[in-house]
């Protein structure tokens, strides 16, 4: 095993256990996960499988494979965010126009 092999199977380990404890019960973000870790251990440890992988593709090199993948997962990952991030603003929206019609009626029926 190379050093370069030793330090990306590391950073993996690391990740991986970081997405699990806080994933406890999506069932579904953790399949997506684990099918990852598994496929950078394997493209760790057998480089030439990207290789051969990016032939069968139509890919120059499998370094060049990844990258293309990479970016996909980004795409992904970035829309998945956003959308998120979205439905949050939806919800504060509610919640606090909720609020203000709440107080804003309380205030009239102290008024009177």
């Amino acid at each position: 095993m190379t050093g370069i092999q030793l330090i990306l199977l590391t950073g993996v380990a690391f990740i991986s256990l970081y997405f699990v404890t806080r994933l406890k019960k999506r069932v579904l973000d953790i399949i997506i996960i684990v099918a990852m870790i598994v496929c950078a251990v394997v493209f760790i440890l057998w480089p030439g499988i990207t290789n051969n992988l990016a032939k069968k593709l139509g890919v120059g090199r499998g370094a060049d494979l990844i990258f293309y993948l990479s970016i996909l997962i980004f795409w992904f990952v970035i829309l998945k965010l956003y959308a998120r991030i979205r439905k949050l603003e939806q919800q504060f929206t509610d919640i606090i126009r909720s609020d203000a019609i709440r107080k804003a009626e309380e205030l009239g029926e102290k008024k009177e």
